[in-house]
């Protein structure tokens, strides 16, 4: 069975158009259609994506939240605050910290959504990274940081101190 999908033209609302050009986005996430109206000749651009299923994420209380982006964001903005760290590399941590996500499956822990954001931080910036370090494992003594300093020097190869 075939369905031909009708999209209305945004100048004379008629439902009948051709498609002129069809070609992938610039990153391959959509279809982009060049249609001309067969009422009017009006020429309207439309794109066609993959709806994606809803990413849930399971909090430690038990709780489960749809995964927000932009939640992530301010975590990693407050932690890169006055560092050498681009919009575009915090854009490209966060749709890391997604996609990965994705692909575990439909829900995921928490903990592995800070873990991720983690991981990508410590490659990043380190002074990034334990400041989220340390509102995400709740560091409450100097020791703390200490501790994971000498994690994160001893896992990088620099020399501590």
């Amino acid at each position: 069975m075939s369905s031909v999908a009708r999209v209305r033209c945004p100048d004379c609302s008629a439902l009948d158009d051709k498609v002129v050009d069809s070609r992938a986005s610039d990153d391959g996430s959509a279809i982009r259609r060049r249609r001309a109206c067969l009422g009017c000749g009006h020429r309207f651009t439309t794109f066609e994506r993959v709806e994606e299923a809803p990413l849930v994420v399971l909090k430690t209380t038990g709780e489960r939240q749809p995964f927000d982006r932009d939640k992530v964001a301010s975590g990693v903005v407050a932690a890169v605050k006055n560092r050498p760290v681009t919009e575009e590399q915090i854009d490209a941590l966060v749709t890391g910290v997604e996609d990965a996500m994705r692909r575990r499956g439909g829900e995921v822990e928490s903990t592995r959504v800070g873990l991720a954001v983690l991981e990508r931080l410590r490659e990043l910036d380190d002074v990034a990274y334990l400041r989220f370090a340390s509102v995400y494992k709740d560091f409450t003594r100097v020791e703390d940081f200490a501790d994971e300093l000498r994690l994160l020097t001893k896992g990088s190869g620099r020399p501590e101190g």
